[in-house]
């Protein structure tokens, strides 16, 4: 690891309908992929399964190019999502999500939420049996959003490593993503050491922050009614001005390296170690091939005192 991904999500999920353009998003697939972007991440509940069938196209006499990762266990019904990590779904999600990819193999297939409902021990067993039977290479969780296990005095991902420990022991995990950037570092108190001691990898959700990062968004300039940042917490045209020195101080540091905001948050992302990868979403072309920039974009020890300088991130619940 040590490059940037490709999020496919908002592409035609997720954000708001009037921005997903399927041609325009296999030209920004094709388009991060010329950067030299090689993750793309997915899952079968975005769309739901449109996302899927999009990257497919988009990797159609490309897919040797790509490290491709999709997701199975979350299902979406009219006006909820609900986890199901019965073995047997497994099994016909990955055989579907295939179809929909156009590929005979996933590089990584990760678990999307565990069941409540089913020993997270069945869910990884069925998943560890893809593997046996070819159609998977590696397996990982998806601990975007995941809260379970939190108590007083708990950390924000002790949920998740007791989860993860109980996963080690019917077959290894190869990779956890989690939300991580410059306005959520909550990661690096707890889950990054934990994988970085076992040699797992680190897909970095959400590293330009929902696109706060990028220094593109006005406070006050309102979001379409579908866009779930329009209830976020971080998105009340109060906090978003609030937040406006984090984005400030990232601009600056940006001018001295002739960079953008987005590629300093990713940036930052990157130094914190060789096993994680940021997985930024972008609609655009000239997005995708400005977040893969941020490869080459080396941070010295002053950039990163001044960013562990800047204010905390601040939302409505606050």
């Amino acid at each position: 690891m040590g490059a940037v991904g490709l999020g496919c999500m908002p592409m035609n999920w997720a954000y708001s309908t009037s921005q997903q353009r399927g041609d325009r998003s296999v030209r920004t697939v094709h388009a991060a992929l010329d950067a030299g972007v090689q993750l793309l991440d997915t899952a079968d509940m975005y769309g739901p399964f449109t996302n899927e069938l999009l990257v497919g196209r988009a990797l159609k006499g490309r897919r040797s190019e790509a490290f491709l990762s999709t997701k199975c266990g979350l299902l979406v019904g009219d006006q909820h999502i609900v986890a199901n990590g019965r073995p047997g779904y497994v099994r016909r999600a990955c055989d579907a999500s295939l179809r929909r990819l156009q590929t005979d193999v996933i590089d990584l297939y990760q678990l999307h939420r565990a069941d409540p409902e089913v020993p997270v021990e069945e869910t990884w067993g069925a998943m560890a049996d893809l593997v046996t039977a070819g159609k998977v290479r590696a397996l990982g969780l998806c601990a975007v959003g995941a809260r379970a296990g939190r108590g007083p005095g708990a950390r924000m991902h002790d949920g998740t490593i007791r989860q993860l420990e109980r996963m080690q022991q019917v077959f290894p995990v190869s990779a956890v993503q989690a939300e991580l950037s410059v306005w959520s570092p909550q990661a690096l108190e707890d889950l990054l050491p934990w994988c970085a001691a076992r040699g797992v990898g680190v897909l970095a959700a959400m590293p330009l922050g929902s696109g706060y990062l990028t220094g593109t968004l006005k406070p006050g300039q309102g979001f379409e009614p579908d866009d779930p940042r329009a209830r976020h917490p971080r998105f009340t045209a109060e906090m978003m001005a609030a937040n406006q020195p984090v984005v400030a101080g990232l601009r600056r540091i940006a001018e001295r390296h002739g960079a953008t905001p987005a590629q300093v948050a990713l940036a930052w992302v990157l130094r914190q170690g060789r096993h994680v990868v940021p997985v930024p979403g972008a609609k655009r072309e000239r997005w995708a091939v400005e977040n893969a920039g941020a490869g080459g974009l080396a941070l010295t020890d002053r950039d990163m005192a001044e960013i562990a300088g800047l204010p905390r991130a601040r939302g409505s619940w606050d």
